[in-house]
């Protein structure tokens, strides 16, 4: 049997969560991974790095912890922490891609992801296309010569859309291309893209991952251990990296991801139920209801179905936006994946970056970031903000 501690562990999801890459401290026994804060290292002689480290931009013990235990979820061979998801996902896109290329995209990106691909890149020469991604003959008439990579998130942000991740890893590689997954949403608990054929996988590990909205940071897990090298070496020299606090909150919020995923979906189950029969919705966009289009596929690549979902109203934007307004255990605000639940209007929040472009979201959608708290304090918030 493998050491639960190593990255490469057999052990359970959960198991992993709490012990991979989380050896006992060697000199006090201590069971939580220390909080090195510091900026270098005492080296052994010239050239002579102490384990590796010489300044925590490079390297720092308590990033490597969490790094080695993004590496176990995902069921990759190289995990790296940043700064932001944002962060993770600028050093991703600068490393596979150069002046001329040009990347396949959802048509429903988050926001940030394609402020950062139209503003920044676009800038520099990178060309770019959205695609529904659930449409395999559009993804496929979208590939260029000069295509390097796909970009799929799964669910979508804000539309909770589902793309099939083997299919679209099998015709990435037909075109040369690699598949980047945006595996915010789901978690690794839920899904893990690596295993689907994937190339690379995208965090913000302010989610589900931290879960208590008191951190800032993102991550990539490498297919591969060549293209881990490729990323560290951007990582380095572009110097976006978690800082060791940030790391340890994110490894403390690891540990409970299981269990709190579990409570997540359960209640976002009963939230979708509920909101699908109310007069006042015109139609709930959550992968675990039947009728969703992408269910199937969901079912199949997933374990579960996660704790976001949006709906519309039938009274448009105005609608959308007093349901927003009348939130009481509902908390207004951007951001997910927390214990907290979370309503915001995704038109003038999270998605403003894409107002007027091919990726503009609908004026009457409300999105939800289920929490832990009791479902029935919930469905009873839900009925006085729609009311």
């Amino acid at each position: 049997m493998t050491d639960p501690h190593s990255p490469a562990s057999t052990h359970g999801f959960s198991t992993r969560a709490i012990h991979a890459g989380q050896e006992p401290d060697p000199t006090t026994g201590a069971v939580v991974v220390p909080l090195h804060l510091t900026s270098t290292y005492k080296q052994d002689g010239v050239g002579g790095l102490r384990q590796g480290y010489e300044y925590s931009r490079s390297a720092n013990p308590t990033r490597t912890a969490l790094q080695d235990a993004l590496a176990s979820l995902e069921q990759g061979a190289t995990g790296l922490a940043f700064a932001s998801g944002l962060a993770a996902e600028d050093a991703l896109l600068r490393t596979v891609l150069n002046p001329g290329d040009h990347l396949v995209i959802p048509i429903d990106a988050y926001g940030g992801t394609f402020r950062l691909i139209s503003k920044v890149l676009q800038r520099w020469g990178v060309d770019h296309t959205p695609v529904d991604l659930g449409d395999l003959d559009a993804v496929r008439a979208a590939f260029r010569p000069t295509t390097k990579l796909v970009w799929c998130e799964t669910p979508t942000n804000p539309l909770l859309g589902i793309a099939d991740i083997a299919a679209l890893a099998q015709l990435a590689h037909e075109h040369g291309a690699l598949l980047a997954v945006d595996n915010t949403f789901a978690s690794p608990y839920l899904q893990q893209p690596l295993t689907l054929g994937a190339d690379v996988v995208v965090h913000s590990t302010t989610k589900y991952l931290g879960g208590h909205s008191d951190v800032v940071g993102g991550a990539l897990v490498a297919g591969t251990a060549e293209l881990g090298e490729q990323l560290a070496f951007h990582q380095n020299a572009m110097g976006a990296v978690a800082g060791p606090f940030d790391a340890w909150l994110v490894m403390r919020g690891i540990k409970t991801l299981g269990v709190r995923m579990d409570r997540h979906q359960a209640n976002a189950g009963e939230v979708a139920e509920f909101l699908t029969s109310h007069a006042a919705v015109s139609s709930v966009l959550y992968p675990g209801l039947p009728d969703h289009p992408g269910h199937e596929i969901a079912a199949k690549q997933m374990s579960g179905f996660g704790g976001m979902l949006s709906f519309r109203l039938r009274g448009g934007e105005e609608a959308a936006l007093a349901v927003c307004e009348r939130a009481q255990v509902f908390t207004l605000a951007e951001s997910l994946g927390g214990v907290e639940s979370l309503v915001e209007h995704p038109h003038r929040m999270t998605h403003a970056s894409v107002a007027g472009s091919a990726l503009e979201v609908p004026a009457d959608l409300v999105r939800l970031s289920v929490g832990i708290e009791d479902a029935t304090d919930l469905l009873a918030d839900l009925e006085q903000m729609l009311a």
